[in-house]
Formats: structure tokens, sequence, C-alpha cells
């Protein structure tokens, strides 16, 4: 992601709400199925990926682990740790497609994987086969495991006043 700043509205997303959502996800898959088993992108997508495959009775987790942003700044796409063969069989589960660059690292090692998420921004939208929500471009998804509570400031008091 660039700078938070440059990010009209902001989704905080709560413990119940992502494990939800990883049920939803889960009840769109489980018919495409028989899988081989699930692969997580690290590190967002491993609650999702565990919340899936417990679901869908799926034992065989693996990883593909990447770097390419952190809360603030985007960079090259880093695989330090990739998987073997071109996917097929496979689920792939990530909790946010955003501008795809992540996606098409992925896709292009695992071309015939299944990719799903549980959030998808419009610009990597075309790259899963399988989403439960789509966010607007200029949302900032405040995942759970990036959040404590704290006081939040009424919509109402964000916007300047005429």
């Amino acid at each position: 992601m660039a700078d938070q700043s440059r990010y009209a509205k902001d989704f905080p997303v709560s413990w119940e709400e992502l494990h939800r959502n990883g049920r939803a996800l889960a009840w769109r898959l489980v018919d495409k199925g028989p899988w081989k088993g699930v692969i997580a992108i690290t590190r967002g997508g491993l609650v999702p990926a565990a919340i899936v495959a417990r679901e869908l009775e799926i034992r065989l987790i693996d990883t593909i682990c990447v770097v390419s942003y952190d809360h603030k700044n985007q960079s090259d796409v880093k695989i330090t740790k990739g998987v073997t063969g071109d996917g097929e069989g496979w689920l792939v589960v990530d909790d946010l497609v955003d501008t795809g660059k992540t996606m098409r690292a992925v896709r292009a090692m695992l071309p015939k994987a299944h990719v799903a998420a549980i959030y998808a921004k419009p610009a990597g939208r075309p790259l899963v086969d399988t989403y439960i929500t789509e966010v607007s471009q200029d949302t900032w998804i405040h995942f759970p495991w990036d959040l404590e509570p704290q006081f939040a400031q009424p919509i109402a008091g964000n916007r300047p006043r005429a």
C-alpha cells in the first residue's frame, strides 16, 4: 500500500467479521473442490486460510511467503518462499487483493490454482476466482491483527463543515 493518507475511507474488520467472512468464503468454495490443499499467502492470508481449511476439512496447508508492503509503503514483490507445481487442484487464499501486484506474482507461479480472497478492490478483482466483499480502491482495510481497542471519531466528525 502506498501512504495511508491517500485513502479516503477506513474499513475496520473485527475478528468476528473476519471469521464470518472466512466461513462465507468456504461456503462459496465447498462445491468447487476437491482440493489437494490450501496455500496461504503470508502473512495476511494465514488466518483466512486457517478458517477456510477448517471449514472445508482440509489438513494440508502450505504457504507462499511474499513481501510487498508494510503498513506505509508498497515495494516490489519478493517471493521469499514458494511452492512447487503449477497449482492444479490447490486453493490459494489471501485476505485481500488490492492492486493485484502480489496476486500477479502468485498467478505466474501457480497458473492452475483457484485463487480466493475475502476482500477485493477493483484493480485486483480480475485476479481472483472467488471473493466475498468488494471495497473501493480508496479504502484502507484495518485487519484485526493490526488493531487494538481505542476511541473512534464519529464519521460526521471527520468531515469538513460547510
